[in-house]
């Protein structure tokens, strides 16, 4: 499959590139997806949740009541889950949500989710961004001219630019990230994946 080669502003250069059928021609498995994307979720969950137990509550231990002749039922601690103000039974505890997840698993989840955008037409090529200042105004007008505006983008960088990602770190339909950082979830939920030149031949060099 080839995609045209376009320039900064969004004209045709007249170059196009090849995807490599290692990456974007698999078929798709969509359970290793389902896996990448629910660890993923996984990891990013604090676990920090807590609540006190009967144990933990800080109440008074009298005995509330004598123990018969009131015709209801024992009661011997303000800590009992059943009063007001007690303490939560079964309560959730801190805790790692992490799990482990092979590293060919993860890999063809990957390429998976590449072979999608590939055959959905979602891949844009760019010669490069030629973000030479912070400015979140150039980099909408970078955008307007890839009509990728008004798409929710993934931008693959080969390596850290400092200046796009702070130009586009207050978009909420773009997100500027590297080869190294990329992840599957972000690949799925974006509906456009914009790559820039020296970073599509530096994934299929690496394939």
């Amino acid at each position: 499959m080839e995609v045209k080669i376009l320039s900064a502003d969004g004209t045709e250069t007249g170059r196009t590139h090849t995807l490599s059928d290692k990456i974007f021609g698999v078929e798709p498995n969509d359970h290793a997806i389902y896996l990448d994307v629910k660890q993923y979720l996984a990891n990013q969950r604090q676990g920090t949740h807590k609540s006190k137990e009967r144990a933990e509550v800080a109440r008074s231990t009298r005995k509330l009541k004598r123990q018969k002749g009131t015709g209801g039922a024992r009661a011997g601690s303000l800590k009992s889950p059943l009063m007001k103000g007690g303490g939560r039974v079964f309560g959730p505890r801190p805790r790692d949500y992490g799990f482990k997840l092979n590293k060919k698993v993860k890999n063809l989840a990957r390429i998976s989710a590449f072979s999608y955008k590939a055959k959905d037409n979602q891949i844009t090529i760019v010669e490069a961004l030629n973000c030479d200042t912070t400015s979140t105004k150039n980099f909408i007008e970078r955008l307007k001219k890839l009509n990728l505006n008004e798409t929710k983008t993934l931008v693959i960088l080969s390596t850290i630019d400092r200046n796009a990602y702070l130009s586009s770190r207050n978009l909420a339909k773009c997100k500027v990230t590297t080869l190294s950082e990329i992840n599957i979830f972000d690949i799925m939920n974006a509906k456009q994946l914009l790559f820039v030149e020296s970073s599509i031949k530096e994934l299929e060099n690496k394939a």
